[in-house]
């Protein structure tokens, strides 16, 4: 008998018939067979109600042979108890070697289905036309292909591990960058603070000495007025005084008193200032609120052409009727509004302007509901924040109780900026950096939109953008 066979017979020995487990507790009943404790006292207690089972009183039929035997004749089976645990422990009859179905060894190996079978198992149904191996074949295979997917995995983690010592050398290198730019930003911005202080501590010294300077002469010419207007009104006193006296005391000084009198007048000192408020890298910053400010060709006043270089053609015809009465279209003045309409934000824009002869123009921005038939001072109590850019000698005073912040020598380029939020409409020349004009108030009452007005016929172009405008002459 082979090794196999030898195990099988031990469990089958070892095995109780009522659960098909291994005994616990085995006991003999009085014909010779052996079950569990447990599992013959069960049997009993299911027999007790039965009729006609039991022969006399006390008595229970075997599970095997169906002889009667005493209940209180069980005897204890020690060496079957040892027999049970042998078996229990040997290797090759653990429960997971049985087949649960025949209680017979798994010996093969079902492929379709995966699973491992014994011989009763082959020749049932279920696996007749399957595909089956020897158990140790199939191990064999499996293990095979179980060393390939260890090695697949190996490999997987090895280069899963130099991914994650890259990326770990790659997030100390950029957390590294990120702190040398973080360093020098405020390294950089630091200078610029020390560069723009020194700057301001400049233009205010500057300033300074031309108050200064300015100051003195002024005071300088103040005093010797003043001095002058101090003999003229001393010599006055004494001509009245000569005038009350007699013809004969008249006679004997007829001296001229006006020979010695010797006026000065002073030269007009210039009161125009020369220092120039110029932040550097100013025009710059104003650049990061740019906008493509385009003027709205259907506000635009009957005779203004608009000509827009990247389409080439004109936005704008004159002369039509129906035109000249749409309520948009400005009538009063040769204006334009820009087609975006601003209530909140910073918005920055640049107008190039080419004024020749006597021109007054002006720019900067309006509410979007002002007067655009009439004829209204362009102040900021009727809605205009704007400086006006006279050229020539023909210019009108406004009569305004606040008139427009005029330039005598405009810039070729002037930069707009708008701080809605804080109210403010300031003006930069852009070719410089200086600064020109703020308008500054709590807070605006409505929606604003850019604002263009030129000057009259033949008194140059303004460049918004890309839309050249004039005044068709």
């Amino acid at each position: 008998m082979d090794a196999v066979e030898l195990a099988r017979k031990l469990q089958e020995e070892a095995t109780c018939s009522i659960c098909l487990d291994y005994f616990t507790d085995p006991v003999m009943t009085a014909c010779g067979h052996n079950f569990c404790r447990e599992c013959i006292q069960m049997s009993w207690e299911k027999g007790r109600g039965k009729k006609g089972r039991r022969k006399r009183r006390g008595s229970f039929p075997c599970p095997e042979c169906r002889e009667m035997s005493p209940q209180r004749n069980l005897r204890p089976n020690r060496l079957l108890t040892k027999v049970a645990e042998m078996a229990r422990q040997h290797p090759s009859l653990q429960k997971r070697d049985l087949c649960k179905t025949h209680q017979e060894l798994l010996k093969l190996f079902c492929q379709e289905d995966q699973s491992p079978i014994c011989v009763v198992c082959r020749e049932s149904r279920d696996h007749r036309l399957h595909t089956v191996l020897p158990l140790d074949e199939a191990i064999q295979e499996y293990k095979l292909k179980l060393e390939e997917n260890m090695k697949h995995l190996r490999d997987e983690i090895t280069k899963n591990e130099k991914l994650q010592t890259k990326e770990d050398q790659t997030l100390k290198e950029w957390q590294e960058k990120v702190k040398y730019r973080r360093e020098r930003i405020l390294v950089e911005f630091e200078k610029m603070g020390l560069f723009l202080a020194e700057e301001e501590k400049r233009l205010l010294q500057a300033l300074k000495k031309e108050e200064d300077e300015t100051a003195e002469k002024l005071q300088e010419n103040k005093a010797l007025l003043d001095q002058q207007s101090h003999s003229l009104e001393t010599l006055l006193l004494e001509l009245e005084d000569k005038n009350e006296h007699s013809a004969l005391q008249m006679l004997q000084d007829m001296k001229d008193p006006l020979v010695s009198l010797k006026m000065q007048y002073p030269e007009a000192i210039p009161t125009v200032l020369k220092t120039v408020c110029r932040v550097p890298g100013q025009i710059e910053m104003l650049k990061s609120f740019l906008e493509d400010v385009v003027p709205d060709a259907e506000t635009a006043y009957p005779h203004l052409l608009l000509y827009e270089s990247r389409q080439r053609c004109y936005l704008s015809s004159p002369a039509l009727e129906g035109s000249l009465r749409t309520q948009d279209r400005f009538l009063a003045y040769p204006c334009v509004v820009g087609q975006k309409t601003f209530s909140s934000g910073r918005h920055y824009w640049e107008v190039g302007m080419n004024l020749t002869g006597d021109a007054l123009w002006a720019l900067g921005v309006c509410r979007d509901n002002v007067s655009r038939r009439d004829r209204v001072p362009k102040s900021p109590e009727n809605g205009f924040w704007v400086v006006q850019l006279s050229k020539g000698k023909k210019y009108l005073p406004s009569v305004a109780a606040s008139p427009p912040f005029t330039l005598t020598e405009p810039p070729s380029h002037v930069g707009i900026f708008l701080d809605y939020e804080a109210g403010d409409v300031s003006f930069y020349s852009v070719s410089d950096g200086s600064h020109l004009h703020t308008y500054s108030q709590a807070a605006f009452s409505g929606p604003l939109q850019p604002f263009f007005c030129l000057g009259a016929p033949k008194s140059g172009q303004m460049v918004i953008s890309t839309v050249t405008v004039w005044v068709k002459g």
